[in-house]
């Protein structure tokens, strides 16, 4: 029967495909339909993909989008596939990344096996000490403008087979469910989908990646998915380098925000000259100029990255969300199970480079603890301050019950900057 088929699609790709979506879990799509409900019929609704899928009989179902508000105001649209239509994109990616993973920029971090978003601070971090200007992009609507056309010749040069070719453009033509109401696409890639994020990969590939190696070889950038930066030399080099970038990806249907996007200065010891712009914010950290301390114990000012504030900001409201104060029927090791893998996170990520900016939103935590303690404990209620020095004990009696006890956020002191 496979070879019957006209696409050589195995069944091996497709369970691989699904153990992948499922670990990534994710909500219902237009359907409704839970990873849970699908498992129920698993092995039906397996061969169902595999047989359309092989006959070229696979069309997808609309995708459903839900708006989620911004920090800055506005909305963005998230498209939210099936649970069989992220399975069926997953055997697409798999076949696809293969082909076109090896040709990407190595400063392409974005959605890329062995690539992290920190790889891309970290190289931003040394590259900010070396280069006295940044160029801060930021591309309008990057995946609901891509243009169809353009992506489709990129996606023809490298797919080996056919059959990617055809879902994918089956995938670029599917409808979104919005309000309730069924919405024609005629360009972008939702964002959401699983084989999204490589298709932006691509088409930013030679959009920009190529290009500027080519045209402007001798200036290094960091690039996740759409938010980039490029390093320059002097001011006047910045402004050539943004006027290019700014026709190079109106060329390829896009368009930089005129706003968002800016020139800033790397200003720190030895830069000592003024301008508007002298921080940016990248992946969740804001790169200003900072009081560090050398190895000799000397301080100096450098142009270094830390949690920006609007990721506090997000820290405080999802810390305040958890109302600890109100758990008086849960013990601090219950609480513990339940929050410290969000905490852990938090100090993975953001406390990679200058943790000591994460210490105030930490000790916001201790104080809601605290308040969790005088009312859980009838010896502490009414007395905020005793059950300060509780918390604290228990922290010195157990340092590695909470994450951020470890990163010296306990008995009501700070550590050192870090």
């Amino acid at each position: 029967m496979s070879e019957a088929k006209p696409f050589c699609i195995s069944k091996w790709e497709v369970w691989e495909a699904y153990k992948r979506v499922k670990a990534n879990h994710g909500a219902a799509g237009v359907d409704e339909q839970t990873i849970a409900e699908f498992e129920r019929h698993l092995k039906g609704n397996l061969y169902r993909i595999w047989n359309r899928m092989s006959s070229g009989s696979y069309f997808p179902p609309p995708v459903r989008t839900v708006k989620i508000p911004k920090a800055n105001g506005g909305e963005r649209k998230l498209g939210i596939p099936t649970v069989a239509d992220r399975i069926a994109q997953q055997v697409v990616k798999s076949r696809l990344e293969s082909a076109v993973e090896p040709l990407f920029h190595p400063d392409s971090y974005g959605y890329r096996p062995g690539k992290s978003a920190l790889d891309a601070v970290g190289q931003a971090r040394q590259r900010c000490w070396r280069f006295d200007w940044i160029i801060d992009l930021d591309i309008k609507g990057y995946f609901d403008n891509i243009p169809r056309d353009l992506l489709l010749r990129a996606v023809r040069k490298h797919a080996k087979e056919q059959w990617i070719v055809l879902y994918i453009e089956r995938w670029l033509q599917a409808p979104v469910q919005e309000d309730g109401q069924m919405v024609p696409r005629e360009k972008g890639t939702p964002q959401g989908g699983v084989i999204s994020p490589l298709l932006a990969n691509l088409f930013l590939h030679y959009a920009f990646d190529r290009w500027m190696a080519k045209t402007y070889r001798q200036l290094p950038f960091e690039r996740f998915a759409d938010d980039a930066i490029v390093h320059g030399r002097t001011e006047a080099e910045a402004q050539e380098v943004r006027a290019a970038i700014a026709a190079r990806l109106r060329e390829c249907g896009l368009e930089l925000h005129p706003e968002k996007t800016k020139i800033v200065y790397c200003k720190d010891d030895d830069r000592w000259g003024t301008y508007p712009n002298e921080k940016f914010d990248f992946l969740g950290y804001t790169f200003r100029p900072r009081r560090s301390k050398s190895r000799k114990g000397k301080y100096f000012i450098n142009f270094s990255p830390a949690v920006s504030d609007k990721a506090v900001k997000t820290i405080r409201a999802e810390i305040g969300s958890w109302n600890l104060h109100l758990r008086s029927d849960k013990a601090i090791e219950d609480l513990s199970r339940m929050f410290n893998p969000i905490i852990r996170g938090w100090l993975q990520y953001y406390g990679r480079f200058y943790r000591s900016a994460l210490y105030p939103p930490m000790k916001q935590l201790e104080r809601s603890l605290a308040r969790w303690a005088e009312r859980k404990y009838k010896k502490l209620r009414g007395h905020l301050r005793r059950a300060t020095h509780w918390v604290a004990r228990i922290s010195r009696r157990d340092p590695k019950l909470w994450a951020h006890w470890q990163m010296g956020v306990r008995r009501g002191s700070m550590a050192g900057a870090v």
